[in-house]
């Protein structure tokens, strides 16, 4: 094999191996722009097509604009997307109609993934999500919780809002002491 036949098999190879190594997804990105920092989540509309339509149009309706984690659990994940924070305390935002749960698509609640938050209906999520702080297989398991994105920007800012100090306000437990609010997210297609 002559050398420029050699070259060209070794950049077929290098090729190969750089779709391998691909990520999983490459979609629509969403940033969350926080007191604490920014958080760019990539968002997967093949194996989520619905929560992906649903999370994308409360972006482009603002409603994430304002909001806060008002959930936050160091060795375990944290909520946010549906409650503002006032002087009284806590309120959940106004939402659509819940949408059908997404789970069991082939993604799993790791570390650093984006999943809807829901009540103990299956198909009763809104608007609020949650990043995993940890691998959360049992999150998977049953009805699970639907996997739509992971961060690909900002790992660190999750790492700081999971360490904020927490205290319950009124039923809500896990709550920040100091609100970490979302101030704008936006949508890069």
């Amino acid at each position: 094999m002559s050398i420029p036949q050699q070259t060209r098999w070794a950049a077929l190879a290098l090729a190969g191996l750089s779709v391998v190594a691909a990520p999983a997804f490459a979609g629509d990105k969403v940033h969350l722009d926080t007191t604490l920092g920014e958080i760019v989540v990539e968002l997967d509309a093949d194996k989520a097509p619905k929560t992906v339509a649903n999370f994308e149009q409360y972006v482009k309706e603002g409603h994430y604009n304002g909001t806060v984690f008002h959930r936050v659990i160091p060795n375990f994940m944290i909520q946010g997307g549906g409650m503002v924070s006032t002087f009284a305390g806590l309120k959940e935002k106004p939402t659509h109609k819940p949408i059908v749960n997404e789970s069991h698509n082939g993604l799993s609640n790791t570390a650093g993934t984006l999943a809807m938050a829901r009540t103990g209906d299956p198909n009763s999520a809104t608007a609020q999500f949650f990043i995993n702080v940890k691998d959360n297989p049992f999150l998977d398991q049953g009805d699970g919780y639907a996997v739509f994105g992971h961060v690909v920007s900002g790992m660190d800012v999750v790492e700081k809002i999971k360490l904020v100090e927490t205290t319950t306000k009124g039923p809500f437990e896990n709550v920040p002491v100091n609100p970490v609010i979302i101030k704008k997210a936006t949508l890069e297609k």
